[in-house]
């Protein structure tokens, strides 16, 4: 038997991988609620009055798909995936399954008056356990793995690769560690982080590939 002695074949992985991105992307817009009319309540008013809701939404909406763009460049680099490199992966899926649920509960607690912070510190917790999942999945394909990859890449090229991911871990981290003193603050560099890696100037000279955010 060849070495993916599990089975599962580069497309069959990125197939499954596609399809838990896709459900929770979905999932984001469940969040999004009408307000239900009283016959007294301005629309406009009651639509303004939901915009951690909307933020929120569009912050991890462009952060899965930015995952999702990053995802498809690191695994197109494999020849072919192995028993860890599977294993990583589903991890690095239960992260960003779970971003539906970290959504809505900072959008819900935001302005709360109790809870906020630490519904802030689940939030920007959870895409810094996504980005360092990420960036162990991307050390593993480049390093440990490296014979399984389908082109052959310099090691300073990896490094460079694997050194990007690596810094787009401090964002997150100071966003979670800030969640304490600030869920705005929180919530804005999250959103910063999303809107940078979604802008062109992110996009260019090779570093689509390499964003973990």
């Amino acid at each position: 038997m060849p070495a993916n002695s599990v089975g599962v074949t580069k497309a069959r992985l990125e197939a499954f991988s596609d399809g838990v991105i896709a459900v929770a992307i979905t999932l984001l817009a469940l969040n999004l609620r009408v307000p239900a009319p009283d016959g007294t309540a301005n629309l406009a008013r009651a639509l303004a009055h939901q915009w951690p809701s909307y933020v929120a939404y569009a912050t991890s909406f462009l952060t899965i798909g930015i995952i999702w763009i990053n995802h498809h460049a690191m695994i197109g680099r494999l020849r072919q995936p192995d028993h860890m490199i599977l294993t990583l992966n589903l991890l690095l899926l239960l992260w960003i399954a779970e971003l539906p649920f970290a959504t809505d509960l900072i959008a819900t607690y935001l302005r709360a008056g109790h809870g906020e912070n630490v519904a802030a510190a689940v939030y920007a917790g959870s895409f810094l356990m996504m980005a360092i999942t990420f960036s162990e999945l991307n050390r593993h394909i480049l390093f440990a793995k490296a014979h399984l990859l389908s082109v052959e890449l310099s090691i300073e090229r990896r490094r460079q690769i694997l050194s990007r991911s690596i810094t787009g871990l401090i964002p997150y981290a100071v966003a979670t560690a800030l969640a304490a003193v600030s869920q705005y603050i929180t919530l804005v560099i999250c959103a910063a982080v999303a809107v940078f890696y979604a802008l062109p100037i992110a996009s260019s000279s090779e570093r689509i590939d390499e964003a973990v955010s």
